[in-house]
């Protein structure tokens, strides 16, 4: 089964180098595994667009979103047998945020993939 999981913080901060070394490290792990299929962090908000649909009429909103009080920072799609692994990698993920980066507060949301 197919899995994305979706990150989203209310933190700005960039991450510290030692979170950075120990995301890239799972994320090598789990590529040789074959287990993570794509991936990414996402750029700041000021550089996106959000396009809304409502009463009929179509709106373009140039970041940033002043309203947005949580972002999402990042995803990963992942290959797992069960929703409980997949719920292991996502503690996994966030535990590592704990670990090296005091502060960091966000949520990992895992959800199936259709026809994954």
């Amino acid at each position: 089964m197919r899995f994305m999981s979706i990150i989203t913080t209310a933190n700005n901060d960039p991450a510290t180098p030692e979170l950075i070394e120990a995301m890239n490290k799972l994320a090598n792990r789990e590529l040789q595994t074959g287990r993570m299929l794509d991936g990414g962090e996402l750029m700041p908000i000021d550089s996106g667009a959000r396009i809304n649909l409502i009463n009929g009429k179509l709106n373009v909103i140039d970041g940033p979103m002043v309203e947005a009080k949580e972002v999402i920072g990042g995803y990963v799609i992942m290959e797992f047998k069960s929703k409980e692994e997949a719920v292991a990698s996502g503690l996994e993920f966030l535990q590592l945020h704990k670990d090296h980066q005091p502060g960091w507060e966000g949520t990992c949301e895992i959800r199936v993939l259709a026809g994954g």
